[in-house]
């Protein structure tokens, strides 16, 4: 979750009620229009590991701050998606899709999510799949119940397993091109420091619950690769505490984190951190910490432990915000996104770019959500060729 809407909000979302939502062919492959599961024969599931799975899916791109907003999918100021966007996605050169949803505010007091919204995340999923991408569907934004403490576990547990069971039944009957990720950047509100042992346990535990509920939907969930992450979703946190749940599949689990390192150069729109690696020329403007071997030790801890042991990473949020009052043609911006990119992909971890749809400095913003249209064909350039 990298939200980082801009002030002048209404500017970037004047349009959206006039976006018209595409009609999907792809519908009813797993579900009817009210969302409820569909009859019809199962897709394909091909006979692949997760290991295999995850070398098709390099480069990925995410659809922030579109499903995932609240309380509804234009309040944050892109349009609603379309086929013709992720048309684009796909025709630049990226293979899959990750597609952050927030559930619960369209879910009523006892978790029943609305027939309507799942109608509409069935409904983009839809185009992604026409698009020929894969697509990683997840929850996203459920921080004020999904909370990793004893106090909180057993509603938590309770509340994650209905969630699961009413998405995993809607598209049981959806082919291997979808994968389902159980939760997001689980943390205690407020508390950034190293998780404790507690934290890292439910944690633990939410990721166990969410396999076996998906499991027991049957049909071609039975044996979708699913995507399980560490606790929120940080390296360090997920190298030292991470236990894999257990699952009636065999080779049949992600395991998913994120990365912003360093935070100052990557994220920090107020600091003046906004050259990187060794090309940087201002001692004053770099951090050095967070240098290119930083990086390839970060992804090679995850090689070691994870991808050589069969459990391949998705690397599922990544970026650098623009930094046009240092670097207007945005050079250690795209240096970065080629470096990360390269050595994510040659450790066996698929990136996912983190775009939240807006074109102005200091955002993350690749493609114009209601066309399609680079905003930055040179740094979607760098993410695709570097992923090769």
């Amino acid at each position: 979750m990298r939200t980082l809407i801009p002030a002048l909000l209404l500017a970037f979302g004047a349009s959206a009620a006039s976006i018209a939502q595409a009609q999907s062919s792809g519908t009813a492959a797993g579900s009817t229009a009210n969302g409820t599961a569909a009859t019809t024969a199962p897709g394909s599931m091909r006979d692949l590991t997760s290991i295999q799975l995850s070398q098709q899916m390099s480069p990925a791109w995410n659809v922030g701050n579109s499903l995932d907003a609240t309380p509804n999918e234009t309040n944050w100021g892109n349009p609603l998606v379309n086929q013709q966007l992720l048309n684009a996605v796909k025709a630049a050169g990226f293979k899959t899709v990750r597609l952050p949803v927030s559930w619960n505010q369209h879910a009523d007091a006892d978790g029943n999510v609305s027939p309507a919204w799942m109608a509409r995340v069935t409904e983009v999923v839809g185009y992604a799949r026409n698009a020929g991408l894969y697509v990683v569907l997840n929850t996203h934004h459920e921080g004020n119940w999904l909370i990793p403490t004893y106090a909180h576990q057993a509603s938590a547990n309770a509340r994650l397993a209905k969630l699961w069971t009413q998405i995993a039944n809607n598209f049981k009957n959806h082919d291997d091109y979808l994968l389902f990720a159980g939760t997001n950047e689980v943390m205690v509100a407020g508390d950034y420091g190293p998780p404790t042992a507690e934290y890292q346990a439910v944690q633990n535990g939410f990721n166990q619950v969410f396999v076996s509920a998906v499991r027991a939907t049957g049909g071609n969930n039975a044996k979708r690769h699913l995507v399980v992450q560490g606790f929120n979703t940080n390296i360090d946190s997920t190298y030292s505490g991470f236990i894999k749940p257990t699952d009636p599949a065999a080779n049949r689990l992600f395991l998913e984190v994120h990365f912003y390192d360093p935070f100052n150069f990557a994220l920090n729109d107020k600091g003046k951190i906004w050259q990187w690696g060794a090309i940087a020329t201002n001692p004053a403007a770099t951090e050095t910490w967070a240098n290119e071997a930083h990086i390839d030790a970060q992804f090679q801890k995850l090689k070691t432990r994870f991808v050589d042991t069969g459990m391949p990473v998705l690397m599922g949020e990544y970026g650098a915000v623009l930094k046009s009052e240092y670097d207007p043609a945005g050079m250690y911006r795209t240096y970065w996104t080629k470096y990360v990119t390269r050595s994510a992909v040659q450790h066996g971890i698929v990136p996912v770019w983190w775009d939240n749809g807006y074109d102005a400095n200091h955002q993350l913003g690749l493609f114009n959500r209601a066309t399609g249209a680079q905003y930055f064909p040179e740094l979607i350039k760098a993410i695709v060729d570097n992923a090769k």
